[in-house]
């Protein structure tokens, strides 16, 4: 089993910038993709962005430009910076993690229970 702690949520004014870390952990696993989602009030969830372990990234049109997602291989955790942070980034951010288990085939997909942003304008 896999387990996803988030951190670093809250609120914060329009154009202001928030730090989102997400920390795995348990035994006899391997990381492939973590990433970042989120649900906005009345949305469903979205991808934010996503890194591969060699560090490809992939994100959403919406903060391309402001958010950085990175990651820390040798911690197991993926870090998501918030620039320029507008209204209508407020919501839930959700880890995500794909992961191998050792000695099995096959990928498992794990979230953490999720933090919330508010960004008041």
């Amino acid at each position: 089993q896999v387990q996803l702690v988030e951190s670093g949520g809250g609120l914060v004014q329009a154009g202001g910038s928030l730090n989102l870390s997400c920390a795995a952990s348990g035994s006899m696993f391997r990381i492939n993709t973590m990433g970042w989602y989120r649900r906005a009030p009345g949305k469903q969830r979205a991808l934010v962005a996503t890194i591969t372990s060699g560090g490809i990234t992939n994100y959403s049109d919406s903060v391309k430009g402001r958010f950085t997602i990175s990651r820390d291989n040798a911690k197991n955790t993926v870090y998501l910076q918030a620039n320029s942070l507008k209204a209508e980034d407020t919501a839930i951010y959700y880890c995500n993690a794909i992961v191998t288990r050792l000695g099995q085939v096959g990928y498992w997909d794990y979230w953490g229970q999720g933090t919330q942003v508010t960004v008041s304008s």
